[in-house]
């Protein structure tokens, strides 16, 4: 499920904000039943794909993934919530910060799980990268 917020422009481009909620369920898990590292990483790519998607109004590719931080383990059982956002764009790139809070689903209790950047690229219809809007600021 995904949850789009908007800045206050009203231009459809300033749409620079996903969330994405998932439970860990046991084939998400390593022998240690918690949250294997790769299952992140999928859930964090796929938080910036839609978010880059939804901002550029553009088909996006990963580029790069950088500074990709684990900050605690995530167990079975588990909520997570991704955040990404669009923070800096260039002329086909966008950058997109992703974190991933682990929430336990009976106590509420929140945490910093995971984070991370992306830099996502625009393709034109031919597959070719093609211009981003500038981020407003």
């Amino acid at each position: 499920m995904f949850e789009f917020i908007a800045s206050a422009a009203a231009d459809s481009t300033a749409m620079t904000e996903a969330r994405m909620t998932e439970i860990v369920f046991p084939d998400h898990t390593n022998h240690l039943g918690t949250l294997f590292g790769g299952q992140a990483l999928a859930w964090m790519d796929k938080a910036a794909f839609i978010a880059a998607s939804r901002y550029a109004r553009r088909t996006v590719v990963t580029a790069r993934s950088e500074q990709i931080d684990f900050h605690t383990t995530v167990p079975k059982g588990a909520l997570v919530e991704l955040i990404a956002r669009v923070v800096d764009t260039g002329r086909t790139s966008m950058q997109v910060e992703v974190e991933m809070h682990k929430e336990d689903l009976l106590s509420g209790e929140s945490q910093l799980a995971t984070r991370g950047r992306f830099t996502m690229i625009a393709l034109d219809e031919t597959g070719k990268p093609t211009p981003v809007p500038p981020l407003p600021r």
